[in-house]
């Protein structure tokens, strides 16, 4: 038998699963949140479980994980996936491996395009299928997909390739929900969902992520850096804060290294790119910025400024002391220069 217990954050809205075999007394905590930490604690104690795993099903950006201390406080070993970039886990995953605990294994599925990085855990367990989707596949909705190396035209797909594929009976737990729901199944978001029902072509579903429109996650700035230390926090004394600075506001744009995070289609683009940038994508900054001095007064730029905000963070959890993101990127920086007349 397995033991269940559905957790939630209000603050983020975030939901946290803590998973049990009975016979091992063995447990999981998937997406711990930091300041939850001692009620998670509480309840592995109260039902007598020995936590051996944390996963995460990818580098938030709305709360901060708590995995790095539950490692520290309990041993488990900490799991996110390959592509998250994450240094300082025990087990980085992919897509086919398989994880334990007791007598119950757990399927890893890949399913980018809320992050690049995202991961579904999949577990069969006393006859029934639970998908653990984190921001993939939310109750009658879906994670955003404009930053961290999101993409809608991905995410569509891994939906519908990864986890459409599961039986319509399957229990889909989602890693947010923000209007009080608990869990679906996948037959319910099949026919229900507003934005991937299996109505929905990935022509339109790109479309209509794309009119969003959201603004940033009020945590971003500390989350994914932290994130990508398994939750530790840099102390505020050690880099100064990213600058973001509208077109307007940047005087000399020689005075920068300009590094354009976007993918190489859109860098050739009809937005264009600024003079001089460098093309680094997103997915790359954090390899790429091992050779630069981090010293180095760095503009960073993609197509809306969420990308290039969301490298601007992963910079200063590195100790770049010198960072500029360049709001409203170059959708604001084309719409200057007309507006300037050039």
């Amino acid at each position: 038998m397995m033991i269940l217990r559905q957790l939630f954050d209000e603050e983020t809205g975030t939901y946290t699963y803590l998973l049990g075999d009975e016979a091992s007394r063995e447990a999981v905590l998937i997406d711990p949140v930091s300041e939850q930490i001692e009620r998670d604690l509480q309840l592995i104690a109260e039902l007598d479980l020995r936590l051996v795993l944390v996963l995460d099903t990818h580098v938030h950006a709305d709360h901060i994980t708590a995995s790095g201390a539950l490692r520290q406080r309990t041993g488990a070993r900490c799991v996110v996936s390959a592509a998250g970039g994450v240094e300082c886990i025990d087990q980085a995953v992919a897509h086919g491996d398989l994880l334990r605990f007791g007598a119950t294994k757990i399927e890893v599925r890949a399913t980018p395009g809320h992050t690049a990085g995202c991961v579904s855990y999949i577990v069969r367990a006393d006859e029934r299928v639970y998908a653990f989707t984190g921001d993939a596949l939310m109750i009658r909705g879906c994670g955003r997909t404009d930053f961290q190396q999101g993409d809608s035209a991905t995410l569509y797909a891994s939906v519908h390739e990864q986890l459409f594929s599961l039986p319509g009976s399957t229990i889909v737990y989602p890693g947010h929900d923000y209007r009080g729901h608990r869990s679906s199944t996948i037959a319910e978001e099949k026919a229900h969902n507003p934005r991937l029902n299996t109505a929905i072509e990935a022509q339109e579903f790109v479309a209509i992520m794309g009119a969003l429109n959201l603004a940033h996650p009020k945590q971003i700035d500390r989350a994914v850096p932290a994130n990508l230390r398994c939750g530790e926090e840099q102390p505020a004394s050690a880099s100064p804060s990213p600058r973001d600075l509208a077109p307007h506001q940047l005087d000399d744009l020689s005075a920068y290294r300009i590094i354009d995070v976007r993918q190489p289609e859109e860098f050739e683009a009809e937005l264009g790119h600024l003079e001089g940038a460098e093309l680094v994508p997103l997915a790359t900054v954090a390899s790429a910025a091992s050779a630069w001095a981090v010293s180095a007064h760095l503009l960073l730029v993609c197509r809306s400024g969420g990308r290039s905000g969301v490298a601007c963070s992963q910079l200063a959890g590195r100790g770049f002391s010198n960072l500029t993101n360049l709001r409203g990127g170059m959708l604001a920086w084309n719409a200057f220069l007309e507006e300037v007349g050039r």
